[in-house]
């Protein structure tokens, strides 16, 4: 029988087989967390203590990520970005993270390692953690007055022209902050994002933006979400993220009349499906609105 103990604020897993023991961190200072690496951490430990199963067949988790981020999964710069953070924090035993989107990413992407290392015979059973893998939608729209409010008043101008050609192309925070001048063309640039290599379209107000540029931004993740707050809060605007841009963009063309298909190749989603999914809430709320 395998006992948890804490030390030095992170939880270890200990066993004892014919007065031979071995102990081995979960990597987590939270105990719920730790209760659910258990039974994987067990099995591995008695495997080591009976000779059952030789280690090399069951590597440590730490060595599977390794092995897993080094792997040619095809992805994006910004996914890989995305795998090594989730890693590195939960490696370094922070508990998942409190917002249920975020949460779901970390289990998501924690047990594609455990699957993956599964596959490629590195261990001899995935666990997975246990937890949603999708999260839940966030619905949030701008109103006409608060994207005006925005728009309009941003002090710093070549930021406020950032928030601007982010509304006026549809695009991700990622594929706008490091445009390159040999990726524009006439009438769409070359991304590269979330979703790989991307085009977007540029409209009148799109190509008028870029023309005024001396230089393209190049901003970090961090300083664009920490200023767009910013600037929110002095407007007076609540809850609202910068993504929310993006989505009030698709909502506007949908209430504007334009199919869904073409607002889905607008977006660049993977399918028409991905739209509907995202926006059917958003629509029977304003139905239900209209109803009553």
């Amino acid at each position: 029988m395998a006992s948890l103990y804490k030390k030095r604020d992170i939880w270890y897993i200990s066993s004892m087989i014919d007065n031979k023991r071995l102990s081995v961190s979960l990597r987590t200072k939270d105990k719920r967390i730790a209760k659910q690496l258990k039974p994987k951490a067990e099995l591995e430990l008695i495997s080591q203590l009976t000779g059952s199963v030789k280690p090399s067949k069951n590597l440590p988790f730490d060595d599977i990520v390794k092995r897993y981020i080094k792997a040619d999964h095809n992805w994006s710069k910004r996914t890989k970005e995305l795998n090594e953070y989730v890693f590195r924090s939960y490696q370094s035993g922070k508990p998942l993270p409190l917002n249920p989107t975020s949460r779901s990413i970390f289990v998501r992407t924690i047990n594609a390692c455990w699957n993956w290392g599964l596959k490629q015979g590195l261990i001899t059973k995935a666990y997975k953690l246990e937890g949603d893998t999708k999260g839940e939608s966030r619905n949030r729209v701008l109103s006409d007055s608060e994207l005006k409010s925005l728009l309009d008043e941003i002090r710093d101008n070549r930021f406020n022209l950032f928030v601007r050609f982010a509304y006026y192309t549809g695009a991700r925070s990622g594929e706008i902050r490091s445009i390159s001048r040999e990726n524009i063309f006439s009438n769409h640039i070359v991304a590269y994002g979330k979703s790989g290599k991307k085009l977007i379209k540029l409209n009148h107000q799109a190509q008028e933006i870029l023309s005024r540029l001396d230089e393209l931004w190049d901003y970090t993740k961090d300083f664009v979400s920490h200023k767009f707050k910013k600037e929110a809060r002095r407007l007076g605007i609540p809850d609202i993220r910068f993504h929310d841009i993006r989505r009030t963009f698709g909502y506007n063309l949908i209430r504007q009349g334009r199919p869904i298909y073409e607002v889905s190749k607008l977006l660049g989603h993977s399918s028409v499906t991905t739209t509907e999914r995202h926006y059917a809430p958003l629509l029977a709320t304003e139905i239900d609105d209209f109803v009553l």
